[in-house]
């Protein structure tokens, strides 16, 4: 069975639409659970899940963060597989059974995602090499727009890679990844001293360290709603005016400081 996770914080109308594409998508013949952990927990959102028959509601009143959210999801799962989903993510069809099948065929793979699709069907982003602090101000200052930028960024990016084929990765976004149960019974949980960001990067990292691999399966789809809320207008100034920039860098530099630069 596959237990379908989706953490979901103040978000009723993306949050219906994921369960509403789900419902729709999933064969009548897949075992699966669908857990919803709702953290800063609201009415609209507990009266969203009411309407779906069989889905199941972990609901907590205060902001407990991202990462615990997973993890609090994942305790409560039941399933050999767990689908990690962002409520602003929209499956399509055959693709959480391909990313099931894939994993259950490549035993060596603990974790995999899928490509993840712009709606208006272009290729997001989803794979990538290791964050360094070269990196990260590239990405959030006029560097990156250099020359050595964008090859700096383009490695990060794995621009030299076939991503049309099933590739290892070194990480993988956190808003849609599968994971078997069996490979989380001896890398872990996510670590909670992340809030919000770079769990995903770690937890990536700490599956390579216990001998899985971790892979990019882009014959599976899914739509993404993507908005960077830690992009800000100011580049390295909106880690003073964007909350969600301090967070990203807080966690950052509780990642270097875990992994060295």
């Amino acid at each position: 069975m596959t237990s379908i996770i989706i953490v979901n914080y103040k978000n009723p109308p993306l949050l219906k639409l994921c369960l509403s594409s789900l419902k729709r998508v999933l064969s009548a013949n897949f075992k699966h659970e669908i857990l919803i952990v709702d953290i800063a927990s609201s009415p609209e959102t507990r009266n969203v899940v009411r309407e779906f028959q069989d889905v199941k509601l972990a609901a907590f009143k205060d902001n407990i963060g991202y990462t615990r959210g997973v993890n609090e999801g994942i305790k409560i799962s039941s399933g050999d597989y767990v689908l990690i989903l962002n409520p602003d993510v929209v499956p399509m069809a055959k693709s959480i059974e391909g990313l099931t099948s894939y994993l259950a065929t490549n035993t060596d793979i603990g974790l995999a995602g899928p490509r993840l699709l712009n709606f208006d069907g272009s290729t997001q982003n989803s794979c990538f090499r290791y964050y360094t602090p070269l990196t990260i101000l590239c990405r959030r200052s006029p560097l990156g727009r250099t020359l050595i930028g964008k090859k700096i960024l383009n490695k990060f990016m794995m621009a030299d890679k076939d991503l049309n084929e099933p590739t290892e990765v070194e990480w993988l976004m956190g808003s849609a990844v599968m994971v078997s149960k069996k490979a989380i019974d001896k890398v872990g949980l996510l670590d909670e001293k992340f809030f919000l960001y770079m769990s995903d990067v770690d937890w990536a990292r700490r599956f390579w360290e216990n001998g899985f691999k971790v892979a990019y399966y882009p014959r599976s789809e899914m739509y993404h709603y993507h908005k960077r809320e830690s992009k800000g207008r100011f580049g390295i100034f909106d880690a003073i005016l964007n909350k969600q920039s301090r967070l990203h860098l807080i966690d950052a530099l509780r990642y270097f400081r875990k992994y060295g630069i």
